[in-house]
């Protein structure tokens, strides 16, 4: 089956005897000892969890996937799973929340190199004989940069090293990590799987089952950062929307990325869609489209950033990405003083709004200035 079709069947797993259409909400907590799916407590296993795995396996291509309560829980459990004193090479523009993750709660338990993933020397450069895992964000959070994910895992392959993926940008419908070389995906699913900023969850997959694998799953299991019942449920329901959502964010990513770029008030505008791009080339190589956010640089400094913000009428001004509504946010004030991101750099959620009214929004902030 297609991609579209297998979004809307696969997850939907109905074993009520009414048969109903829609599969129905197992909200208990615990099972009757013996019964044929052999589920003892909703830690452990729930039906709409293994709904919402076996539906997100299949998308990504993977034998098996693994749901968490938050991205961030996902992306811990893989450094958890890892021998103490690993090295871990990542992204030095990667999403702040799983950096803090590595440098904050494994500092002292695990070794991390953060380098520019989209040279390949550098990341050759930084391996070294305890090198356990290299991690992929592509597109990149927030500098959408691009990372050529078939020479990372040939590298990774060499050493020996687990390559992972952050597909979060991308998600399935535009590019499969699992099949350019990568051992496990990651996403944030409060993002684009969830697309409606009201789910919070996180989901790895992996290419094979094997004993690194187990580990995270004990994690999980064992940990518990799993999602409800009925976080599963929506969650599932959102993904049967995935490919058209997505089609429609990338397709008014491109419009609003080239008015950006052809705006006198920007300085620079970050998107592989764009052929000026740097990573455009590979990024077309890897992807059938180019995701749902843009970020650009307002000519000045974060004051222009803000007061651009604080004009918009249609664009929320929040954290997070993914929804049908636009979200818009300076990165820098929200990450920190130890930041990489430029002060004056913008990150745009691109919504399902009419582009005519969001490029006539823009208009109007950027009068302002």
């Amino acid at each position: 089956m297609k991609f579209e079709t297998l979004a809307i069947h696969k997850g939907n797993q109905v074993t009520d005897q009414n048969q109903p259409v829609v599969q129905p909400i197992t909200l208990s907590t615990t099972f009757i000892h013996g019964n044929e799916t052999g589920a003892l407590y909703t830690r452990a296993a729930n039906p709409n969890r293994t709904s919402l795995e076996e539906l997100i396996a299949v998308l990504e291509r993977g034998e098996d996937a693994a749901a968490f309560s938050s991205g961030n829980a996902a992306g811990t459990a893989v450094f958890q799973a890892l021998e103490a004193g690993s090295h871990i090479i990542a992204p030095n523009d990667m999403y702040h929340g799983l950096h803090n993750s590595m440098t904050m709660l494994f500092k002292r338990i695990h070794e991390v190199t953060f380098v520019d993933m989209s040279d390949l020397e550098k990341v050759k450069t930084a391996i070294k004989p305890n090198t356990k895992l290299i991690w992929v964000e592509t597109p990149s959070n927030p500098l959408l940069k691009v990372t050529d994910v078939r020479k990372v895992a040939e590298i990774a392959r060499k050493v020996n090293a687990i390559l992972v993926c952050d597909n979060t940008f991308a998600t399935p419908v535009f590019q499969y990590p699992l099949l350019l070389g990568a051992d496990i995906v990651m996403h944030s699913s409060t993002k684009y799987f969830g697309g409606h900023s009201d789910i919070l969850g996180g989901a790895l997959v992996t290419k094979k089952k094997n004993d690194f694998w187990e580990k995270v799953k004990l994690v999980q299991k064992v940990g518990g950062a799993v999602p409800s019942a009925m976080d599963c449920y929506w969650l599932t329901r959102s993904m049967r929307t995935l490919a058209y959502r997505m089609k429609g964010h990338a397709e008014h990513a491109m419009i609003l990325a080239e008015y950006l770029s052809a705006h006198p008030k920007v300085g620079k505008v970050h998107y592989p869609g764009l052929k000026s791009h740097p990573g455009h080339e590979i990024a077309a190589s890897q992807m059938t489209g180019f995701g749902g956010v843009v970020s650009f640089e307002v000519k000045g400094g974060a004051a222009e950033a803000d007061l651009l913000i604080q004009n918009l009428k249609l664009f929320a001004n929040a954290t997070s990405l993914g929804g049908v509504e636009s979200i818009i946010e300076r990165r820098a004030a929200v990450e920190g003083p130890d930041t990489l991101t430029p002060p004056n750099l913008i990150r745009v959620s691109v919504g399902l709004e009419h582009t005519d009214d969001l490029l006539e929004d823009l208009d109007q902030a950027f009068a302002v200035l």
